[in-house]
């Protein structure tokens, strides 16, 4: 049995959980806690399969919870969440989550996604820690450093960076970053694209200049020589 702890501060989602997965059968035991606090004290005093993570919350809302426990623990976290933006859902990546769902959500789907987020992570280590230069990504907990300083990035930034650090040396197109970051096709303007490689350069300092613009073609993340 696995067990999965629900941070969840509406009572009647919490049921309406905990009955649908009894009714899949007992290969899930789901424990409740109804504030951030309450869900940071359990996960560090339990040992869990899964988490799932409602964002707003009192106390201590998802984020913080999410950011917490990737502190000492690998544990699959799952945010369900009323905030369905882009920008949000980024955030969540960015924070070590590994999956989003936005309310109202399908209980069927629900318990697919985390039957398989559990099963993906048995037996399987955490990602290895990006490097490029004196640039360092870490997946696990989506902080970034340069030249050794921990450095904020917007989620869409963190996004840009992490697509150019895995192909590192490598020239990604404008429409794979439009598609992959923001979801659209390659008829989207892309000024916005620049402007957020604007602010990435401004917040790597130094190794900005490991960014390489390739006019017409897209940019590169280029390891020093």
């Amino acid at each position: 049995m696995y067990r999965i702890l629900l941070v969840e501060d509406d009572n009647r989602i919490c049921t309406m959980i905990r009955n649908f997965f009894n009714l899949k059968g007992d290969e899930f035991k789901i424990d409740f806690a109804f504030d951030g606090k309450q869900g940071i004290k359990s996960a560090y005093e339990n040992t869990y399969d899964l988490l799932l993570l409602d964002v707003m919350m009192p106390e201590l809302d998802g984020l913080e919870v999410c950011r917490e426990v990737r502190r000492y623990s690998d544990v699959p976290i799952m945010f369900i969440s009323a905030k369905s933006g882009q920008e949000d859902i980024l955030t969540g990546y960015a924070l070590g989550c590994d999956d989003y769902i936005t309310k109202p959500f399908s209980l069927p789907v629900l318990y697919e996604k985390s039957k398989a987020l559990v099963k993906r992570s048995k037996g399987l280590i955490r990602s290895d820690i990006l490097t490029v230069g004196n640039i360092t990504l870490n997946p696990n907990n989506g902080t970034v450093t340069s030249d050794g300083k921990e450095i904020e990035l917007k989620a869409k930034e963190y996004g840009v960076l992490k697509i150019l650090i895995e192909n590192k040396n490598s020239v990604v197109s404008r429409e794979q970053l439009l598609n992959k970051v923001w979801g659209y096709d390659s008829l989207f303007d892309g000024r916005i694209l620049d402007a957020h490689i604007k602010n990435l350069r401004k917040a790597l300092g130094n190794n900005a200049k490991l960014i390489k613009t390739l006019r017409r073609r897209g940019y590169k993340l280029e390891d020093e020589k």
